[in-house]
């Protein structure tokens, strides 16, 4: 299968140049998408991109990726309501490092044909005098053709306007464009299909500037089919940084998916062939309450965004937290890791040497802890069998829990009834 019919298929196809589809099956082409590094990471916003630049290269073809360390002190306007704040250029150094890490796990780079390769286009620009850029660029394009693109009209229509530093975007990532044609044989630029008329103008000033002949496609932004917004959620965007989302929060943004968005999104973000995923959504439709395809899609992008290992971590703390998992995988993680698995828990510290001394399990639940707001009610659920430590049931009013009760030799975990959890940490 074709580059461009793998990509119409899994339904991310937007835009395409006429010729593009052509040029693509009779040779090995480079192809750029550019990533802007206005933060130290890529967000799940940024995977549709990935994902293009990934089919790409199994195509066949050569994927570069642009960060933009140059168009990252400038932004973007594109179908944006406001400018953004401009960032420094050591800022931008440190995010352009990070960025270039986080796609190195999707893509693989090398020397090679096919291998894939990372330009930054501060490199180009550093140097380019403001009054050599206005003479050499600035007249290859018309302010006409510049206020006819929909994102700038957009802005000029709203309340805030468009400054000139961002106006001139689109001059510069059109040079992008010309440069990395003429000096990387880059006949190809994609995006999303926000930035059709960034990419369009890139095409024009090649043919302007040099007579030549550049192609273009773009994919189709993802919406939920609720029409909210994708990769966002309550606490915000869903990063690829493990640091930023952990990869159990990562796992279940994709396991919470709807129906209808999952079997989109198999498709898109996964590397699955169609007929596996015919299957998945098939054995889905016959039990949905099994989540068959959001369990498929969650695990594909947790091992390739994180690891195996960070995977089989986000399944069992989710069968711990809303099954009957045990706790054995908590003595893998370090402290910092066990703090996300409980994120949102109630927590509680305790003194390492009153514990060592043993602690009546009624004070260790009202008194010490606030599991219960007094021990009369610690005592009547105790002894109804609905209190647990560390997934074992007490029953005992008498019992005294001290240093070998304790997990990692840090922890004790509490559960009240069936879903509340309360981590208790000893130091």
């Amino acid at each position: 299968m074709s580059f461009v019919e793998e990509l119409r298929w899994r339904g991310m196809l937007q835009d395409i140049m006429p010729g593009t589809e052509e040029l693509l099956n009779k040779e090995t082409v480079s192809g750029y998408i550019g990533f802007d590094p206005t933060g130290d990471s890529l967000h799940v916003g940024h995977l549709t991109q990935i994902m293009t630049l990934i089919h790409f290269q199994h195509a066949g073809h050569k994927p570069v990726a642009l960060v933009g360390g140059a168009t990252g002190m400038i932004g973007d306007p594109s179908f944006k309501s406001a400018e953004r704040n401009l960032l420094d250029e050591a800022t931008l150094n440190h995010n352009v490092a990070c960025l270039k890490k986080q796609l190195a796990k999707f893509l693989n780079f090398g020397d090679g044909e096919t291998d894939a390769k990372m330009v930054n286009n501060y490199d180009w620009f550093k140097d380019f005098k403001f009054l050599d850029f206005i003479r050499d660029v600035g007249k290859l394009i018309t302010v006409n053709y510049m206020m006819s693109k929909d994102s700038v009209k957009k802005r000029l229509e709203g309340d805030n306007g468009l400054s000139f530093t961002e106006f001139t975007y689109q001059l510069i990532q059109g040079y992008d464009f010309y440069y990395l044609w003429k000096h990387h044989n880059c006949k190809i630029q994609m995006g999303g299909s926000d930035q059709w008329g960034n990419i369009v103008t890139g095409s024009e000033m090649i043919r302007r500037q040099d007579q030549g002949t550049a192609f273009a496609l773009t994919t189709q932004l993802i919406k939920k089919a609720d029409g909210q917004k994708f990769g966002k959620t309550e606490s915000g965007a869903v990063w690829l940084d493990a640091k930023k989302t952990s990869p159990y929060k990562y796992y279940q943004f994709w396991l919470n998916t709807s129906d209808d968005d999952a079997k989109n999104w198999i498709k898109i973000f996964t590397l699955l062939p169609k007929e596996e995923i015919d299957a998945i959504i098939t054995e889905h439709d016959a039990a949905p309450h099994l989540r068959v395809v959001q369990k498929a899609l969650a695990k594909d992008i947790t091992i390739r965004t994180h690891s195996e290992k960070d995977y089989e971590t986000a399944v069992k703390t989710s069968e711990f937290l809303f099954g009957n998992g045990s706790l054995e995988f908590l003595a893998d993680l370090d402290h910092e890791a066990v703090l996300e698995v409980f994120d949102g828990v109630p927590q509680f510290d305790l003194a390492k040497d009153k514990l060592a001394a043993g602690i009546n399990v009624l004070d260790l639940l009202a008194v010490d802890t606030a599991v219960f707001p007094s021990k009369g009610e610690a005592r009547k659920m105790l002894q109804g069998g609905g209190v647990s430590l560390n997934r074992e049931k007490l029953s005992d009013i008498e019992q005294v829990i001290n240093e070998s009760n304790l997990i990692n030799n840090k922890y004790l975990v509490i559960q009240r009834g069936k879903k509340n959890y309360y981590l208790v940490t000893v130091a």
